[in-house]
């Protein structure tokens, strides 16, 4: 594998339809596309892997399998590339799945939180408050103080609490973006809302990433043996 990412990390092309004959944990990261634009871009782009069927499926069975038999109610993927590995997660779980958008994207009432991203510039994530509402059993919309439901529809319980959101984006390098997102899910629903962990391709071994993995269960695809490679970005 370490052979496999060094020649495709240097490769700007992609074989479609090759899929090795053993698939190991993180195959697929050799799929990703270097960086050939210069410093004021990301070192590397994942999302080239999301382009191979058998690498996108693989990557998400990846992330997910740590949290086999965990109670997992709604997924949550962070503005942008969270939504394509959150979204396919959600699908395979079953679950729903909820957006964390950019601040000034969403037309309804939304919850917002500060953040430094990775490039330490300073930007607002936003999410809509609508999901679950805590005032009315069932999460009905209301017009006029009044609860608005379907003829023949009744109210539906409230999820017990607890409810358990695995947020997940596409790379943790400092920890901002998805702390961030952690407390925003925090304070979406107080006791109602809890993260069930943190998915993502990468989390870097920084100061962020270590604050999320000593206090969330965590997912990621890169071995050990290459962790430190993808910690110094080579």
């Amino acid at each position: 594998l370490h052979a496999q990412c060094s020649q495709s990390l240097q490769s700007p092309h992609m074989d479609l339809c090759h899929v090795p004959a053993a698939r190991e944990k993180g195959w697929y990261l050799a799929l990703m596309a270097p960086n050939i634009k210069g410093p004021n871009y990301a070192w590397l782009d994942p999302s080239r892997l999301y382009c191979h069927p058998q690498g996108l499926q693989d990557c998400v069975a990846d992330l997910l399998q740590p949290f086999q038999g965990d109670p997992i109610d709604m997924v949550a993927g962070i503005d942008a590339m969270g939504f394509i590995l959150g979204a396919a997660a959600a699908a395979v779980l079953h679950k729903g799945f909820l957006a964390i958008r950019k601040a000034g994207h969403l037309c309804v009432q939304t919850l917002a939180q500060p953040y430094t991203d990775y490039s330490g510039r300073e930007k607002v994530m936003e999410v809509r408050t609508d999901v679950i509402s805590a005032g009315e059993p069932g999460g009905a919309p209301v017009w006029r103080g009044l609860p608005l439901r379907a003829p023949g529809t009744y109210p539906q319980p409230l999820p017990p609490p607890g409810l358990r959101v695995l947020l997940v984006d596409q790379w943790v390098e400092t920890g901002g973006t998805m702390r961030a997102a952690i407390e925003l899910v925090e304070r979406l629903g107080g006791p109602l809302r809890v993260p069930a962990g943190v998915a993502a391709i990468c989390i870097e071994d920084s100061e962020g990433g270590r604050w999320i993995r000593e206090r969330y269960k965590c997912s990621h695809c890169v071995p050990p043996r290459l962790q430190p490679r993808f910690d110094h970005h080579q």
